[in-house]
């Protein structure tokens, strides 16, 4: 694969990025690609090794090495081609996926892996501009109705293979427009909308209809959870007027921090702040949006959310962004020989963070502080892990300034009403009780299944897309006895 010597010969290239002063005053995407030479030279740096460890690295199995030679020897629309073989939405993949198949590159055990993400995302966006991704409609119509609730990977991945099967497929979307966790829980700075739009556009064209803002059962009382649902459809009337229903919704209720004070004003959660922002760049017009506008902002949670909070609160102007994290802080450099082919333990800096913030880690937030009902402050203690275990640092209590904390630690699982409104079975975690054996993903009512975050919790923009495409082809099963998609 690629140039023989490639790897010896070429060093790995980065894709570039706007200067922090010229991205942070909007929010448009700011990454700047690898053109066609260049490409071409980190293609050529895939290694003929024989075992591909990338492909299993990658959650959807993402055939690499072949997508790698075909750039490297200038085959863009076959390389195209197979890249969609795995993959319907590689435009999302390599804007937001970490890339584990980078960590899985059998380059990387004793050099810089190549360069897959930047590969992809190249391919994909000279396969949109040359015209080259075009809908895909079925030869011939099966009949059967499947209903898809929530419109995230999972469901628009799932939604797509099922309409290329044949099936008369509706996709179901509480909010006002589609693309789920995508839509509203990634900035648009890393990833513009119109990827999303575009795909839809080319579902429609191959039969898929979309219906936005009907919610599928019923909210809990007092959710924060982002919902324009203007009507209810229940339970029993999408599994009496479909031959099959897949619950594919995201992981949206978020991690809470109970500690004094945590009703104060100006402590929220995270996908109470980033939605809105999402909004307003899309045109909505909001009362009393959040803002980090001249604000002493704390984010709480040191994963991907805890950072799209920083980028966000920088392109607001705040006066400063503080991001703490309970874990102590990762090597800089992992232990190759210990952790590869494995997703790797070590100090991950984001395009967010050198925007502009200060890394607090081993700290936990022990109250708010505030006056006249606004958070004003908050009160930390230093930790240290021993034996698994964490226990606090004597005499490391701090106070900090905060006029806005955003709770950003991860999220328990999906909005638990939907799978109560169909009678699911579920797991010790919450979520619905599904296996991946073959023919599965069904969950414990008939024709319901279930897939990405409603039935494995949070996770990966490409473990969800796995998940679609693998129910899909067990819906598939179910449907017609047999089925020809890939899993």
């Amino acid at each position: 694969m690629g140039k023989v010597t490639g790897f010896m010969e070429f060093a790995r290239l980065e894709e570039g990025y706007e200067p922090v002063t010229q991205r942070v005053r909007n929010y448009r995407e700011f990454v700047i690609g690898l053109d066609t030479d260049q490409a071409k030279i980190q293609g050529a740096r895939c290694m003929d090794c024989g075992t591909p460890f990338c492909n299993n690295g990658c959650p959807v199995n993402n055939v690499i090495p072949d997508f790698n030679d075909l750039v490297y020897r200038g085959d863009w629309r076959q390389a195209l081609g197979v890249l969609h073989s795995t993959n319907n939405f590689p435009e999302f993949t390599g804007r937001i996926c970490p890339a584990p198949c980078e960590a899985a590159c059998t380059l990387n055990i004793n050099d810089d892996a190549v360069g897959i993400k930047s590969i992809e995302h190249a391919i994909i966006d000279r396969g949109w501009s040359q015209g080259w991704v075009l809908p895909q409609p079925a030869r011939k119509r099966t009949g059967r109705k499947v209903a898809v609730v929530g419109s995230g990977p999972a469901g628009l991945a799932a939604a797509q293979q099922l309409a290329r099967a044949g099936h008369d497929v509706t996709v179901f979307e509480k909010n006002s427009r589609l693309g789920g966790l995508l839509r509203y829980g990634i900035p648009d700075f890393k990833l513009d909308k119109s990827h999303i739009d575009r795909r839809v556009e080319q579902m429609k064209a191959e039969g898929v209809t979309f219906r936005t803002g009907v919610l599928i059962g019923a909210m809990p009382e007092g959710s924060r959870i982002t919902n324009d649902a203007k009507q209810t459809v229940s339970a029993d009337e999408l599994r009496t007027a479909f031959d099959a229903v897949l619950l594919a919704g995201g992981a949206e209720v978020s991690r809470d921090l109970p500690v004094p004070g945590r009703d104060l004003d100006g402590v929220h959660f995270a996908m109470e702040f980033l939605p809105q922002q999402n909004k307003v760049v899309a045109g909505d017009k909001l009362k009393g949006q959040l803002s980090a506008a001249g604000k002493h902002v704390i984010v709480i949670g040191g994963g991907d959310t805890g950072s799209d909070c920083v980028g966000t609160s920088n392109r607001h102007g705040a006066a400063s962004v503080t991001q703490f994290e309970v874990m102590p802080m990762p090597p800089a450099q992992e232990d190759r020989p210990l952790t590869w082919p494995y997703w790797p333990l070590k100090l991950r800096t984001s395009s967010s963070h050198e925007e502009g913030c200060e890394r607090v880690f081993a700290i936990a937030t022990k109250a708010f502080t505030g006056a006249k009902g606004k958070v004003t402050g908050l009160k930390t203690v230093q930790v240290q892990w021993q034996g698994g275990k964490m226990t606090e640092v004597a005499g490391t209590e701090k106070d900090w300034k905060a006029d806005l904390v955003l709770l950003a630690m991860g999220f328990t699982g999906p909005v638990t009403t939907v799978l109560e409104a169909f009678g699911v079975e579920r797991d010790a975690r919450g979520q619905a009780r599904a296996s991946t054996d073959e023919g599965g993903y069904r969950t414990s009512v008939d024709k319901v299944f279930a897939a990405g975050d409603m039935r494995r919790g949070q996770s990966l923009v490409v473990w969800a897309i796995r998940e679609g495409r693998q129910a899909a082809r067990s819906i598939d099963q179910f449907l017609m006895g047999a089925s020809t998609l890939p899993r």
